[in-house]
């Protein structure tokens, strides 16, 4: 009797899982149309940018991707599935001691993303097509901060999870380390959303594995709140696989970027977060490889163009090519990213 009602309850948490991904699904595509007309209307069309990421002109990305800026696709629907996922967090009732820090880094991050794509769209700084890089870095900073404080002042959390050390007490260092992997991820992400539908598909996979994580761990409500991020995420990649019918931008890279992070951090497991996020990893680094080289080599690239995406491109695959490749890394990046968990906790 007691195994069956502990299965009863089991699949009653389960169940209450999914229905949350399928309502954050269904707000998506009704907020959908909705954001189109208006984005149409008012032609909130991205602004390509001229520099490329590993320093220098753009000009591969600029010949690969010039007929794409010509069909004028609006930014911001990030702020489609934003909304979807606080209106589904807040209206439900996922326990906010779990919840409101990934939810507050998240709405954070995209406003300030929000900001930057504003400013791309109404051409404000239109030599650099949005905010400084320096700028974006230091208001991306001061939420890391915050919320690292909050995370070690509120929470209660001042040790981090090691296969091989098990609880490491590193004190007020937990602030620090919650800035970098937040601030880090966040910009991997956003490095990442650089072709039709790439993101959208890779971060399903990354939040998939994450909510099967929180699962594992009966952190419950973090998993429903991946799972609703999930759930908005196949909304907005509908509409976003090739050919586009619009860009996340700023205010969705940087906003699922910082929530990702804090869940990693939530669940204690920042040790697989570069496993798990492999093809963030792999793009940012081939932009630092890119601009080291610039300096070093007197303008010499090791990539044709970077992130690594465009290189391929610039190789003669076509768009689509790359973005169900690199997402078939993503989802094998997850599965290894899970068995690492599972045997650094169990094994």
């Amino acid at each position: 009797m007691n195994r069956t009602l502990h299965i009863a309850i089991q699949s009653h948490v389960l169940v209450h899982m999914l229905l949350l991904g399928f309502l954050a699904f269904i707000l998506s595509m009704a907020l959908t149309p909705i954001y189109t007309t208006i984005a149409y209307k008012y032609k909130w069309w991205k602004k390509a940018r001229t520099d490329a990421w590993g320093g220098g002109e753009a000009s591969v990305y600029a010949k690969l991707h010039a007929a794409k800026h010509k069909r004028n696709i609006p930014n911001m629907a990030g702020i489609i599935f934003v909304i979807s996922i606080a209106l589904v967090t807040f209206f439900t009732d996922l326990e906010r001691s779990q919840t409101w820090l990934p939810l507050a880094g998240m709405l954070a991050a995209g406003a300030i993303g929000l900001v930057d794509d504003i400013m791309n769209i109404k051409g404000i700084n239109s030599s650099i097509a949005g905010m400084r890089s320096t700028i974006k870095f230091l208001l991306y900073s001061v939420v890391g901060l915050i919320g690292g404080y909050w995370f070690y002042q509120k929470l209660g959390v001042h040790t981090i999870y090691l296969p091989a050390i098990h609880h490491l007490d590193i004190g007020l260092g937990i602030i620090f380390l919650f800035w970098f992997v937040v601030v880090a991820t966040a910009n991997a992400v956003n490095i990442t959303d650089g072709l039709d539908g790439l993101a959208g598909g890779l971060l399903v996979s990354s939040f998939l594995a994450y909510a099967i994580i929180a699962a594992v761990e009966s952190k419950y409500d973090i998993a429903g709140f991946c799972l609703a991020t999930v759930g908005a995420l196949l909304s907005y990649t509908w509409f976003n696989i090739y050919p586009a019918r619009f860009f996340m931008g700023d205010v969705g890279s940087f906003a699922l970027g910082m929530a990702l992070g804090i869940i990693a951090m939530q669940t204690d497991t920042i040790y697989v977060l570069p496993i798990i996020g492999a093809v963030y990893v792999i793009e940012t680094g081939s932009v630092i490889v890119n601009r080291i080289s610039r300096k070093l080599r007197h303008g010499k690239k090791v990539f044709l163009s970077s992130p690594i995406h465009h290189h391929f491109e610039a190789l003669g695959w076509p768009e689509t090519k790359v973005t169900m490749r690199f997402w078939i890394l993503g989802q094998m990046a997850a599965v290894v990213g899970l068995i690492v968990f599972l045997f650094g906790r169990y094994g």
